[in-house]
């Protein structure tokens, strides 16, 4: 069934979003995945205030009619948006025929050895013209690279080594820190020159130490100018008359 469109003098075709299955509420992630997922995201939405972006984890993409959505771990789509009444039907997945794009970054997580990262994904990301295709392999299960990053030249995919991701300027960068009490090596977005995209809370954090480090500045000069007017009493000198 497909819902029929005119546009001018041209008929052209979408899908009925009812016909389609957009959610299956299937819990399939493991932990470590889960949070890996919270932080790409949430790093975006914390850092990028001024731009507009769609960023989200597990919620399917439907790039081709009358098949399954691919549900990558990550997406990041640059000019659009989530539109306003988000719980219609034909609204609550990424149906590329609805946001007329395809995100430019992918982000697959590997926890297993049957996951396709290499092979059926790639070549679908590939079909979408996804920009860039990232492949993060935290436990080594498809070989000895940890990170794999892949660039759409032309029609196909090229293995980059390069972490900066020119089209998007957002960098990829492995950090040592900790995420929601969780010390680990994480995969992070980052500016060009190496700085993380920080978290709400690292920006909360960030912003109570620089209030801290005002107020201790206040408090030294404050100090600094009551030992300099006892000095001056000292020598005979009224130093509110000066």
């Amino acid at each position: 069934m497909v819902e029929q469109i005119v546009v001018s003098d041209d008929n052209f075709y979408i899908p009925d979003a009812n016909q389609l299955v957009t959610e299956d509420d299937t819990p399939v992630d493991n932990f470590a995945s889960a949070k890996q997922q919270r932080l790409l995201v949430s790093s975006l939405y914390s850092s990028l205030q001024n731009q507009i972006f769609l960023a989200e984890s597990n919620v399917g993409i439907y790039h081709i009619y009358k098949q399954p959505p691919i549900v990558p771990d990550v997406f990041l789509s640059f000019d659009v948006s989530v539109p306003e009444n988000w719980w219609e039907k034909n609204n609550r997945c990424y149906f590329l025929w609805e946001f007329g794009k395809s995100p430019e970054v992918v982000i697959e997580i590997v926890s297993n050895k049957v996951g396709d990262e290499l092979s059926d994904k790639l070549k679908t990301y590939q079909h979408m013209r996804v920009s860039y295709y990232v492949v993060y392999d935290p436990t080594q299960q498809l070989g000895e690279k940890q990170l794999r990053i892949y660039e759409l030249i032309g029609r196909r995919y090229r293995e980059t080594s390069e972490t900066w991701l020119e089209q998007v300027e957002l960098g990829l960068t492995l950090w040592e820190g900790e995420f929601e009490g969780r010390r680990d090596i994480w995969l992070r977005w980052c500016y060009q020159d190496g700085t993380v995209l920080a978290t709400g809370d690292e920006l909360a954090q960030t912003a109570e130490q620089r209030a801290e480090d005002e107020k201790q500045q206040k408090q030294q000069a404050l100090s600094r100018a009551e030992l300099f007017a006892e000095k001056l009493r000292e020598m005979g000198i009224n130093p509110d008359s000066l």
